[in-house]
């Protein structure tokens, strides 16, 4: 697989998905701020990506810090940490790492400060690391409900490019694939900047597993005529009572699936698992530019002043959702609350195959 971000001398190269498919290049970020434009362009887009993106920008960042003690060198770090929370607001992942390294940063107070900034930037390649394992064990758990002659539909792109590496909705695909499972995918196009069409179709041809990419209007005629039996979507933020923010047209999606008896299942990291919010009501959504909408690459499509609204996700309520699958297993939405508890019994929740 592609490398979608790497750490090398002390430097951040990040794949810029903007370009794909039509070429493959990687911008060479030497600063944090360039990072966070990457976050902030696309660049680099899905949840654990960006988290990843985050805890490397910010190594990168503390490379550059001079301060005399590990209190003030946290201090400098602070500015450093709104400038990624500011650069997309939904995914609850860059969220995550900055706090990840702020408890990291509290557990080392008493190192020197040319340690702590050794020990970030093995931290982000260990984020790196974990993500990609995550996603292994979310493929093991997700592989299951994929049948021979299963037609998987997915929306936006949550394979590879999204993650360290594997991908999450991806990753049960690669699995099923793996044990010699024959299904096909159909990918949304994923309006307006087509994730669907340049990223998700280009990755699961290159792992040779049957593609074919529609517009995003289509799905509800191919599940009537009864060619989808199953969705598989990533996510961007999941919070306490299951509901599911992910790439706009998901809600869609899953109300489709829920009219026509169809599973819509949810590959969602823990890290991207947001324990402090009880509803989707409350993730706060990100509204991007017009020109996404008025424009597919430099080319106008719309009549000039019209008003637009660009909303980047939408939420699933909890509802429409068959089961979420984490690399501890596959749950009801019901039971993710029980997730936050070191003291459940995870086998007496699980769900497995039976549909």
């Amino acid at each position: 697989m592609i490398p979608t971000i790497e750490w090398k001398d002390n430097r951040v190269f990040m794949l810029d998905q903007s370009r794909l498919p039509i070429d493959v290049v990687y911008v060479e970020c030497r600063d944090y701020l360039k990072v966070a434009e990457g976050i902030k362009k696309l660049w680099i887009r899905g949840a654990p990506a960006i988290g990843i993106a985050t805890a490397m920008g910010i190594a990168l960042a503390a490379q550059e810090i001079s301060a005399g003690d590990p209190l003030k060198f946290g201090q400098k770090l602070e500015p450093v940490f709104g400038s990624f929370i500011a650069s997309r607001p939904t995914a609850v992942n860059i969220q995550w790492a900055v706090d990840r390294i702020r408890g990291l940063l509290r557990k080392w107070k008493d190192e020197t400060v040319p340690a702590l900034k050794a020990m970030l930037i093995e931290e982000a390649q260990k984020i790196l690391a974990e993500d990609i394992e995550a996603n292994k064990a979310i493929g093991r758990w997700g592989a299951q409900f994929i049948r021979d002659g299963d037609t998987i539909l997915t929306h936006c792109n949550a394979g590879s490019l999204a993650t360290g590496g594997y991908g999450t909705a991806t990753a049960p695909m690669l699995i099923a694939q793996e044990e010699g499972k024959k299904f096909q995918v159909i990918a949304d196009e994923t309006r307006p900047v087509l994730q669907g069409a340049r990223l998700t179709s280009w990755e699961l041809m290159q792992a040779g597993i049957p593609v074919t990419l529609i517009t995003d209007n289509t799905a509800g005629a191919l599940m009537k005529r009864g060619e989808i039996t199953l969705a598989v979507v990533g996510t961007d933020r999941t919070v306490m009572n299951g509901d599911v923010a992910n790439k706009i047209g998901t809600y869609t999606v899953a109300v489709l699936c829920k009219e026509h008896g169809i599973p819509f299942y949810v590959a969602a990291p823990m890290s991207s698992i947001d324990f402090s919010i009880p509803s989707g009501d409350l993730i706060p959504i990100e509204e991007r530019s017009a020109e996404e909408v008025t424009h597919i690459g430099t080319c106008r499509i719309a009549p000039e002043g019209v008003k637009v609204r660009n909303l980047a996700f939408d939420v699933t309520p909890a509802a429409y959702v068959t089961a979420i699958i984490t690399e501890k297993g596959a749950f009801r939405p019901g039971d993710l609350t029980r997730l936050a508890s070191s003291d459940t019994d995870l086998d007496a929740i699980r769900i497995t195959a039976g549909r």
